[in-house]
């Protein structure tokens, strides 16, 4: 015998009737217009601006996923700006080799850190050629290395929002409070710290690639050991069955 709810031709209204008395409890509840037909005076009000920073990936983040949490601060560059030499730890050997890189070929050191930065095929060729030909035009026709910078400095700008580093402008802030007065916004902040990038890299240069090829190389490895493990799969030898006595 076959269900009588599934036979009743009123189930679908009696389903009907049910949701209806639903959304009426519901609006009753939480109501979502007055009675005059209009929105309450609640909904009208805008929510307060809330105020964003920048996270890693260089997007901007409200402070706080979650209603009061707070927003992770930025954190610190590994080695300070005149750490040519680096720290005596296990990367010396590889601050000794920034350090001379820095120091005779910076454009092999800044295409390094590129390298390092994007992980992508050809990535050191497209940024060393270019900083060869600014390097050679700058001292060939200035006597100083004054074109390459300005093609340079995006790389830090791209290394402090991807590891969410504390900028020059917000570290003079928190030192001395000498730049938080002029600043609104952390869109004007982040303005102000990318022309303290372009300012670092035009005034003290070689310094700045070091301290940028220190920061990647201790965050990041280099693309040639991202390779995957290859399984090898071994035939067995042959095998030989022997005859009993």
């Amino acid at each position: 015998m076959a269900n009588s709810e599934e036979s009743s031709p009123l189930l679908p209204k009696q389903q009907e009737s049910k949701v209806e008395k639903d959304l009426s409890q519901n609006e009753a509840v939480y109501p979502t217009k007055s009675a005059d037909g209009k929105a309450p005076d609640a909904a009208k009000k805008s929510a307060p601006p809330i105020p964003m920073s920048w996270t890693a990936n260089g997007l901007p983040l409200s402070h706080g996923s979650v209603m009061g949490e707070p927003m992770m601060g930025r954190a610190h560059w590994d080695s300070s700006l005149c750490a040519c030499l680096g720290r005596n730890d296990d990367f010396c050997s590889s601050d000794l080799e920034v350090c001379l890189l820095g120091s005779v070929a910076p454009c092999v050191l800044y295409g390094s850190n590129a390298e390092r930065l994007g992980s992508a095929p050809g990535t050191f060729a497209n940024h060393c050629l270019p900083y060869t030909g600014l390097y050679l035009i700058g001292n060939s026709l200035f006597g100083w290395n004054c074109l390459a910078p300005w093609f340079s400095y995006s790389s830090r700008t791209a290394i402090r929002r991807k590891f969410n580093l504390e900028g020059s402008c917000e570290a003079l802030t928190r030192s001395c409070g000498c730049c938080g007065s002029f600043v609104e916004d952390e869109a004007q902040r982040e303005q102000c710290e990318t022309a303290c990038d372009f300012a670092t890299h035009v005034f003290c240069h070689a310094c700045a690639l070091c301290q940028e090829g220190r920061e990647v190389r201790r965050r990041l490895h280099h693309p040639g050991f991202n390779a995957h493990p290859v399984l090898v799969m071994i035939p067995p030898g042959e095998q030989i069955m022997g005859r009993g006595a």
